[in-house]
């Protein structure tokens, strides 16, 4: 009997994710970003991550046909940054919030962790593109991180 929809997405609720911010700039310099919690690393060697993005995002052309892109992971006070990322039909830089960082990407000074990725491939994962970035750069803020889980941002217990 196949796993139906929302028992898969229910049970996908109660894994938490780390919340991040994945930015770039196309080839005319327009910034493109969206919020991700499907993100993890990949390999140490060479250096791997994976972040996940849905075929119907209005982003999607963007950072499939992107050679870079920037992965801000949030901090527990960036719960506003991560909505505005997520929401449709807003201008997701009109706060200025994301100023040039690592190789000139568009990137959020506040982040808790920012990895500066060249693009090694993209895959095929069902209604989602798998964008796998080659870590070329990384920078590691101050703070604690944004984590989801039961379809709401909560911030883990300081250490």
């Amino acid at each position: 009997m196949p796993v139906l929809a929302e028992d898969f997405t229910r049970a996908m609720t109660r894994v938490p994710g780390p919340v991040t911010v994945v930015t770039t700039a196309d080839e005319s310099g327009r910034r493109w970003g969206f919020t991700g919690t499907s993100f993890s690393s990949l390999s140490l060697d060479p250096p791997l991550v994976l972040v996940c993005l849905g075929k119907k995002a209005s982003t999607h052309h963007a950072f499939t046909t992107a050679s870079r892109f920037l992965i801000n992971v949030l901090g527990r006070s960036q719960e506003g940054v991560a909505s505005r990322f997520a929401t449709s039909g807003v201008d997701r830089f009109g706060a200025g919030d994301a100023v040039p960082v690592e190789h000139g990407l568009p990137g959020l000074p506040q982040a808790v962790a920012r990895l500066s990725c060249s693009t090694h491939s993209i895959q095929d994962g069902g209604d989602h593109s798998i964008l796998i970035g080659l870590v070329e750069a990384v920078h590691v803020g101050d703070g604690d991180p944004l984590v989801y889980v039961d379809r709401s941002f909560t911030r883990p217990e300081p250490r």
